[in-house]
């Protein structure tokens, strides 16, 4: 299974430090942000990842390289201008080839294990859900029996992790172009096709400064 990693995020809250410095690459307990997800991808015996990038992308080819290093293979899909996340998986689809993909975004930071993903879908996507974060605290989406649904009133809800199994077919008859990920999963969630499982582990979205030092208190206590 190949992987894409989405990175060309400008990181608007995360200024200064992103004026300079793309945020995928921003150090976190002294490693780039994306170091993390290429570790972990690694050790779950993924081999090929896709990276986009758009803002400063050319610092993340020259960081990462092909990714011998890491013992992968990367491939960039470059954005010149932002596609948002539906339209950047659409461009990066000749890259991904025909099988479910997993899709993991560039500016969490997760202890997720990626082994665990499911290897065939169902229908047109698996999403990692996670209890409610302070910042988001309506959250996305209700996971009823492995089943997800855009969320009713009075139910509970989770929040989209950003980490995923596409189907290519989810992007069927999409245009290339900016367009956004949600409104095709609640398009397929109509018509039951999304799954989804609850992942209570360490996640943070690292997009500002305070869930920055959030991380970096994780790992101080891990070590």
């Amino acid at each position: 299974m190949k992987a894409m990693i989405l990175a060309a995020g400008k990181g608007e809250r995360m200024r200064p430090l992103t004026l300079h410095t793309p945020k995928p690459l921003i150090p976190v307990a002294g490693v780039p942000l994306i170091e993390y997800h290429l570790r972990a991808l690694a050790a779950a015996g993924f081999k090929e990842v896709v990276i986009n990038h758009a803002w400063l992308g050319q610092q993340i080819e020259d960081y990462l390289g092909d990714g011998a290093q890491f013992g992968l293979h990367i491939v960039y899909s470059p954005e010149g201008e932002p596609l948002e996340t539906g339209g950047g998986i659409f461009r990066a689809l000749p890259l991904l080839g025909s099988e479910p993909f997993l899709v993991v975004n560039g500016d969490v930071w997760t202890s997720y294990d990626f082994n665990v993903v499911p290897r065939t879908l169902n229908g047109l996507a698996h999403l990692v859900m996670i209890d409610n974060p302070a910042h988001h605290p309506t959250g996305d989406f209700t996971l009823r029996d492995g089943q997800l649904s855009d969320a009713q009133p009075g139910a509970a809800t989770l929040t989209y992790s950003g980490i995923a199994v596409l189907a290519p077919a989810l992007f069927a008859g999409c245009q290339p172009g900016a367009f956004k990920l949600a409104p095709l999963l609640r398009e397929a969630m109509l018509a039951g096709q999304v799954s989804g499982e609850h992942f209570s582990g360490h996640w943070v979205d690292v997009g500002t400064h305070e869930r920055l030092g959030e991380v970096e208190q994780l790992l101080a206590v891990a070590h």
